[in-house]
């Protein structure tokens, strides 16, 4: 205490204080926790699609043919779902392909295959390395039940298909290719019906 103007008085000291500025490292904090909460996220969709991926890579399976599109292309009801089924490792003479007319030997190919699994038939498929095609098709091998007929390898043994190798999916491209040269070599199907034989089509020919 002190006096001041002839009375008793309490002085308190104050210090004035400038404002306080948001610290660097909490602003750092926050930018960094942004990013984590983003980087989080995509981790999580990343994680989702993986997730996705993998259930799809389980779609091959037992299921029943609906229909035939062509000698190469049928549709398949797998687990109550109609999907679209391309036989790996065969190409045959296009029927419905949008910018070709209908190739030497097509409607035969579509017919044989339609004998060979009429609607209703049990098929097993199998996939090779990869699931789908670039136009959403289920790339399998077919074989049908319960007599266990490798429909793929028959096409080609009889002369309704030309061998077709797209990497990575050549787990059967050596058998197939043996199968077509036996074909070839004996005029069956195509090679004894077309004059020109038959060109395989490409990833980028289409459907």
């Amino acid at each position: 205490p002190m006096a001041v103007a002839g009375r008793w008085a309490t002085v308190v000291a104050v210090r004035t204080v400038p404002p306080m500025r948001p610290p660097r490292t909490r602003r750092g904090h926050r930018g960094r926790s942004i990013t984590l909460t983003l980087g989080l996220a995509v981790a999580i969709a990343t994680g989702a699609a993986c997730t996705a991926d993998a259930g799809t890579g389980d779609l091959p399976g037992v299921g029943r043919v609906v229909e035939v599109i062509d000698g190469d292309t049928i549709v398949v009801d797998l687990a109550g779902e109609e999907r679209t089924v391309r036989l790996l490792g065969i190409d045959t003479p296009e029927t419905h392909h949008p910018s070709k007319p209908i190739e030497c030997h097509g409607p035969e190919a579509s017919a044989r295959l339609a004998e060979l699994l009429p609607e209703g038939s049990t098929v097993q498929l199998t996939r090779d390395v990869e699931l789908y095609d670039v136009y959403g098709r289920v790339l399998a091998y077919v074989t049908r039940l319960p007599d266990g007929l490798d429909v793929n390898l028959t096409m080609a043994a009889e002369g309704h298909a030309d061998a077709l190798r797209i990497p990575p999916n050549t787990a059967s491209a050596a058998t197939t290719s043996q199968a077509v040269a036996n074909a070839r070599s004996g005029r069956q199907g195509l090679w004894g019906h077309c004059a020109d034989g038959h060109t395989p089509a490409t990833a980028a020919d289409g459907p």
